[in-house]
Protein backbone atom coordinates (compact mmCIF):
# COMPACT_ATOMS: atom_id res chain seq x y z
CA UNK A 1 0.00 0.00 0.00
CA UNK A 2 1.01 3.69 -0.72
CA UNK A 3 2.32 5.22 2.60
CA UNK A 4 -0.52 7.93 2.14
CA UNK A 5 -2.72 4.92 2.64
CA UNK A 6 -1.28 3.55 5.85
CA UNK A 7 -0.81 7.16 7.40
CA UNK A 8 -4.76 7.79 6.64
CA UNK A 9 -5.94 4.87 8.01
CA UNK A 10 -3.56 4.43 11.14
CA UNK A 11 -4.59 8.19 12.04
CA UNK A 12 -7.89 7.57 12.28
CA UNK A 13 -6.93 4.18 13.96
CA UNK A 14 -5.38 6.29 16.94
CA UNK A 15 -8.21 8.38 17.28
CA UNK A 16 -10.59 5.68 18.46
CA UNK A 17 -10.93 5.05 21.91
CA UNK A 18 -9.13 1.48 23.57
CA UNK A 19 -12.95 0.06 23.98
CA UNK A 20 -13.58 0.67 20.30
CA UNK A 21 -10.00 0.04 18.91
CA UNK A 22 -9.57 -0.92 14.63
CA UNK A 23 -7.60 -3.83 13.53
CA UNK A 24 -6.73 -3.59 10.09
CA UNK A 25 -6.41 -7.48 9.44
CA UNK A 26 -5.09 -8.18 5.76
CA UNK A 27 -5.23 -11.11 3.10
CA UNK A 28 -3.04 -11.68 0.64
CA UNK A 29 -4.38 -11.51 -2.87
CA UNK A 30 -4.40 -15.04 -4.73
CA UNK A 31 -2.52 -15.43 -7.38
CA UNK A 32 -3.99 -15.75 -10.62
CA UNK A 33 -4.27 -19.17 -11.82
CA UNK A 34 -7.52 -20.19 -13.76
CA UNK A 35 -10.13 -17.37 -13.32
CA UNK A 36 -10.99 -18.47 -9.40
CA UNK A 37 -8.97 -15.58 -7.60
CA UNK A 38 -12.07 -13.66 -6.60
CA UNK A 39 -13.46 -17.19 -4.73
CA UNK A 40 -10.40 -17.81 -3.05
CA UNK A 41 -10.16 -14.69 -1.56
CA UNK A 42 -13.36 -14.93 -0.34
CA UNK A 43 -12.37 -18.07 0.93
CA UNK A 44 -9.53 -16.23 2.37
CA UNK A 45 -11.74 -13.76 3.57
CA UNK A 46 -14.43 -15.82 5.32
CA UNK A 47 -11.69 -17.85 7.30
CA UNK A 48 -9.82 -14.54 8.86
CA UNK A 49 -13.31 -13.58 10.05
CA UNK A 50 -14.44 -16.95 11.31
CA UNK A 51 -15.90 -16.79 14.73
CA UNK A 52 -16.52 -12.90 14.67
CA UNK A 53 -19.79 -11.75 15.03
CA UNK A 54 -21.52 -9.47 12.32
CA UNK A 55 -19.61 -9.65 8.60
CA UNK A 56 -20.35 -6.29 6.17
CA UNK A 57 -19.36 -6.65 3.09
CA UNK A 58 -18.48 -2.94 1.56
CA UNK A 59 -20.16 -3.61 -1.61
CA UNK A 60 -21.49 -1.36 -4.47
CA UNK A 61 -24.24 -2.70 -4.81
CA UNK A 62 -25.34 -2.66 -0.81
CA UNK A 63 -27.52 -0.26 0.84
CA UNK A 64 -25.95 3.40 1.51
CA UNK A 65 -25.61 4.48 4.89
CA UNK A 66 -25.78 8.25 6.25
CA UNK A 67 -23.78 8.85 8.93
CA UNK A 68 -26.41 8.70 11.32
CA UNK A 69 -26.95 5.03 10.05
CA UNK A 70 -23.62 3.90 11.25
CA UNK A 71 -23.61 6.12 14.13
CA UNK A 72 -27.15 3.67 15.31
CA UNK A 73 -25.21 0.48 13.94
CA UNK A 74 -22.23 1.44 15.38
CA UNK A 75 -23.93 2.02 19.11
CA UNK A 76 -25.97 -1.52 18.58
CA UNK A 77 -22.46 -2.82 17.79
CA UNK A 78 -21.02 -1.68 21.13
CA UNK A 79 -24.08 -3.10 23.13
CA UNK A 80 -23.13 -6.48 22.02
CA UNK A 81 -19.47 -6.52 22.16
CA UNK A 82 -18.95 -8.59 19.48
CA UNK A 83 -16.22 -7.78 17.18
CA UNK A 84 -17.49 -6.83 13.71
CA UNK A 85 -15.57 -7.31 10.55
CA UNK A 86 -16.04 -4.83 7.62
CA UNK A 87 -14.53 -6.84 4.94
CA UNK A 88 -12.99 -4.63 1.61
CA UNK A 89 -12.66 -6.42 -1.28
CA UNK A 90 -9.99 -6.72 -3.58
CA UNK A 91 -9.47 -5.00 -7.18
CA UNK A 92 -12.20 -8.03 -8.41
CA UNK A 93 -14.78 -7.68 -6.14
CA UNK A 94 -16.18 -10.11 -3.39
CA UNK A 95 -17.33 -14.14 -4.11
CA UNK A 96 -21.34 -15.02 -3.93
CA UNK A 97 -20.02 -17.06 -0.91
CA UNK A 98 -18.46 -14.51 1.00
CA UNK A 99 -21.64 -12.14 0.32
CA UNK A 100 -23.99 -14.64 1.24
CA UNK A 101 -22.80 -15.26 4.87
CA UNK A 102 -22.87 -11.46 4.99
CA UNK A 103 -25.12 -9.69 7.91
CA UNK A 104 -25.22 -6.45 5.71
CA UNK A 105 -23.81 -4.76 2.22
CA UNK A 106 -22.32 -1.38 2.63
CA UNK A 107 -21.88 1.08 0.10
CA UNK A 108 -19.84 4.14 0.17
CA UNK A 109 -21.47 5.40 -2.63
CA UNK A 110 -22.78 4.74 -6.31
CA UNK A 111 -19.17 6.05 -7.30
CA UNK A 112 -16.41 2.72 -7.53
CA UNK A 113 -13.22 3.56 -5.32
CA UNK A 114 -10.07 1.99 -5.34
CA UNK A 115 -9.92 -0.71 -2.82
CA UNK A 116 -7.26 0.42 -1.08
CA UNK A 117 -8.72 3.92 -0.33
CA UNK A 118 -11.74 2.37 1.06
CA UNK A 119 -9.98 1.50 4.13
CA UNK A 120 -9.02 5.51 4.99
CA UNK A 121 -12.81 6.20 4.20
CA UNK A 122 -14.24 3.29 6.62
CA UNK A 123 -11.65 4.04 9.25
CA UNK A 124 -12.73 7.47 9.09
CA UNK A 125 -16.41 6.94 8.90
CA UNK A 126 -16.24 4.94 12.02
CA UNK A 127 -14.77 7.30 13.78
CA UNK A 128 -16.89 10.21 12.29
CA UNK A 129 -19.84 7.81 13.72
CA UNK A 130 -18.48 7.36 17.10
CA UNK A 131 -17.47 10.94 17.50
CA UNK A 132 -21.22 11.12 16.73
CA UNK A 133 -21.92 9.40 19.59
CA UNK A 134 -20.34 10.71 22.00
CA UNK A 135 -20.60 14.35 21.22
CA UNK A 136 -17.34 15.11 20.36
CA UNK A 137 -17.61 18.12 17.98
CA UNK A 138 -16.10 16.36 14.47
CA UNK A 139 -18.76 15.99 12.96
CA UNK A 140 -21.24 19.14 12.34
CA UNK A 141 -24.34 18.87 11.06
Amino acid sequence: MPDWIARGWHEYARRMPPQLGLELVEVAPPRATGGDERKREGEALIARCAGSGPRIALDERGTEWSTRDLAGRLDDWMMTGETVSLVVGGATGHSKELLSGCTARWSLSKLTFPHMLVRVVVAEQVYRAWTLLSGHPYHRE
